[in-house]
């Protein structure tokens, strides 16, 4: 029998705690331990997990891109999330997002193009058909999910807003208010959470401008009332609670790019071949099950995004 020391493991090798106690009650519950790999947990919600409305979204169409795969079942979803506004540990977005109040919401969009507006959510939510599109998310710590998320390209707003020659990159900015977010209270970070992309990317029909899950709202925890959904890229660069977006001439200076730059590149496409500088990304776990598999090139979307670093060298834009 192999025996690991502490000092062998790495951490993104290690099961988080929540998970790990999760399924063992599972287990126990249902009197299944021998059976347990490759079962995930279903059937329930987190507190903070519900809808923020109860309206759901009725006639959503089926959107393109699917990718054959079973959807991360909605409670972990919802009680495993990377949201630093609510706490760095990733139950605390579930247990802390209570606070944050997604109505009445709008976002700004400014910068460089010809018709800069404020849009109210509810304008948002009308601006183009909705649809369900279920997408790989992958994060750099090394975990994934299958998400049904629910919105239309990021593009048919992008367009009505014109933008200008000089608009290279579109700067997405999340909610700055310590109150709402508890988590701002501590610099983690350089608050507010600024992301970025390059305007090709932001209008690529894959980039999805997202208003829920599962047929319903987005919970607070997993960035009400509007974010990004950049699937090809690790789960960070997909900014949540978003207040502003802007275009701008300059690659804009994001968040973890600022705090940890050898880490966190501006373009952070999902690559097996780019370690993070402490652990391979070569394998992932997906949430739900005990086994590892290889990490897919741009995360299985390269068909459809490739093309766009023809010719970048992907260890110096990574």
């Amino acid at each position: 029998m192999l025996i690991r020391r502490p000092s062998d493991i790495a951490p993104s090798e290690i099961t988080p705690r929540a998970l790990f106690e999760d399924r063992r009650q599972f287990i126990r519950d249902a009197g299944l331990f021998a059976a347990a790999a490759g079962l995930a947990v279903t059937g329930v919600h987190p507190r903070s997990a519900r809808a923020q409305t109860g309206k759901g979204f009725p006639n959503l169409k089926k959107g393109a891109y699917p990718i054959g795969e079973a959807s991360t079942p909605f409670k972990d979803v919802t009680s495993y999330n990377n949201f630093y506004e609510f706490g760095t540990g990733k139950e605390d977005p579930a247990e802390n997002a209570g606070t944050l109040k997604p109505r009445p919401w709008s976002v700004s969009v400014e910068g460089e193009c010809a018709k800069p507006r404020r849009w109210d959510l509810d304008e948002l939510l009308k601006l183009a058909a909705l649809e369900e599109r279920i997408y790989r998310l992958r994060c750099v710590e090394g975990w994934s999910m299958v998400i049904p998320w629910v919105g239309y390209p990021l593009a048919e707003l992008i367009k009505r807003a014109e933008p200008a020659s000089k608009a290279k990159y579109v700067e997405f900015t999340t909610l700055m208010d310590p109150k709402q977010m508890p988590g701002q209270r501590m610099a983690v970070l350089d608050w507010p959470y600024v992301e970025g992309l390059r305007i090709d990317e932001a209008m690529n029909p894959l980039t999805l401008l997202t208003l829920g899950l599962y047929g319903d709202v987005l919970p607070n925890q997993n960035g009400a009332p509007v974010r990004v959904v950049v699937p090809w890229k690790y789960g960070f660069k997909s900014a949540k609670s978003i207040v502003r977006i802007r275009f701008t001439e300059q690659e804009p200076r994001t968040a973890w790019n600022k705090a940890i730059a050898s880490e966190y590149g501006f373009y952070s496409n999902v690559n097996p071949q780019v370690d993070h500088p402490r652990w391979s990304q070569a394998r992932e776990r997906r949430i739900g099950e005990f086994t590892k598999r290889p990490t897919l090139m741009f995360n299985g979307y390269g068909e459809q995004v490739a093309s766009l670093y023809t010719g970048m060298d992907p260890k110096k834009f990574f």
